[in-house]
């Protein structure tokens, strides 16, 4: 039976998502999970798992929200229990899914495949979800990260901000960020961030976003006016003071910034693997 994941308790959804990615180089705990859902916009009633019993075998976890200005339904967590694999179950879910995306005003879908999954890739395209870029995700232990010895002249100053500058911070960008890395989800969860600006007087110059509890490098940008002055390396110093984590990764890079690739490799943060950012209009 394929339903809602509505009214599903949470502890059936992690016992489900830890039996499905077992196997997956990354494991999360039961906060790490929630923390991810909550993050990346998870709407329960939206999101549908594949039954026996009681017991949820298959599932995909669907989040809600606008990506350039679209209403969206993304691809939080798609998952099979191994004994249940090879029976169609995630096309079967996603297929029953449709119909109350559509009535729920999603016009869009969106998902990121890591780029060796050629099985799931298969799929994807099978059900005529396009790639629409490419990402380059980085990961390194904390100890590993190498700290740039560059101070930063002293006509800049480095300080907490807020979203209130979001527009200047876009003005900064090479690319769009992810859906898990864009200023949507960060106010999902505004406390587990911090906000740094680097101000050339009031002008600001470049700004990075960590989450110190994961390690994430969400957001780093230099102004297009202020690069190869050393400002991409005094953030990228005050971002690993504040990590807490055992690892520091940056996720969705997109591959056509290859200065952002050149750049965290020379501090030896370097490139794990790549993913797909894959699309279907509804």
């Amino acid at each position: 039976m394929i339903k809602s994941l509505g009214k599903t308790d949470f502890d059936t959804l992690f016992t489900a998502f830890n039996a499905a990615f077992r196997d997956y180089e990354m494991q999360v705990n039961k906060h790490e999970l929630s923390v991810m859902l909550q993050r990346r916009g998870f709407n329960a009633e939206l999101s549908f798992g594949a039954f026996e019993d009681e017991k949820l075998v298959s599932f995909t976890f669907n989040g809600t929200g606008f990506f350039n200005g679209i209403k969206t339904a993304y691809d939080t967590g798609t998952g099979t229990l191994e004994e249940y694999r090879g029976r169609g179950l995630a096309t079967q879910i996603f297929e029953y899914s449709l119909p109350f995306l559509k009535q729920n005003g999603i016009r869009q879908y969106l998902l990121e495949v890591l780029q060796h999954n050629t099985k799931a890739i298969n799929v994807y395209k099978k059900l005529e979800f396009k790639v629409s870029r490419e990402f380059s995700y980085f990961v390194q232990d904390a100890d590993k990260v190498l700290v740039n010895a560059h101070v930063l002249p002293s006509k800049y100053v480095i300080q907490e901000i807020d979203l209130n500058r979001k527009v200047e911070m876009e003005m900064c960008h090479d690319f769009f960020p992810s859906w898990q890395n864009s200023f949507e989800a960060i106010l999902r969860r505004p406390d587990d961030f911090i906000i740094l600006g680097v101000f050339d007087d009031t002008r600001l110059a470049g700004y990075g976003i960590p989450d110190p509890n994961s390690g994430d490098i969400t957001q780093i940008a230099v102004s297009k006016d202020y690069r190869r002055q050393g400002i991409g390396s005094g953030i990228f110093n005050e971002l690993l003071k504040v990590n807490k984590f055992k690892t520091v990764k940056a996720v969705n890079a997109e591959i056509s910034c290859v200065s952002m690739k050149l750049f965290f490799e020379s501090k030896n943060l370097p490139e794990k693997g790549k993913q797909f950012e894959m699309i279907r209009a509804l």
